[in-house]
């Protein structure tokens, strides 16, 4: 792994609020934003200006947050996840079958569009696992 696991925060369309929240109260910065519409995949267009992806920082602390997809929602207590940068495909893949053994598919391991493998597994415990591989550009 490159990095200790990041705290990955779902919001139901208010993430961008929860951001200047953050911001305000940790007196932090927000490093950037992607919304749904400036992905490189179709939305619908009521998801164009919500966030898919956006990073905060504060010294140590580095949170990153995204709103849910049109359909889906989160309850308070159940909208952390923790994001772990893989170093291979093997790496990945060993988590993946061993976090999902006992615990549940959230999204199947997938070539994505950014350029990585990624897949989100609930463990056995319930906690939530984001996995990444940022793939080499050759």
């Amino acid at each position: 792994m490159k990095q200790q696991a990041t705290p990955y925060l779902t919001f139901n369309g208010d993430a961008r609020e929860a951001l200047e929240y953050y911001k305000d109260v940790f007196e932090g910065e927000v490093l950037g934003i992607q919304t749904f519409g400036q992905a490189d995949f179709p939305t619908p267009p009521e998801m164009d200006n919500k966030i898919m992806h956006a990073q905060f920082k504060k010294d140590d602390l580095f949170i990153m947050v995204s709103d849910t997809f049109l359909g889906q929602s989160v309850e308070k207590g159940n909208n952390i996840s923790l994001a772990l940068e893989l170093e291979s495909e093997e790496e990945i893949q060993k988590l993946y079958n061993a976090l999902s053994q006992k615990g549940s598919v959230l999204m199947e391991l997938q070539d994505t569009f950014w350029g990585a493998k990624f897949a989100k597994v609930r463990d056995y415990f319930g906690v939530i696992w984001d996995l990444n591989y940022t793939k080499s550009k050759q």
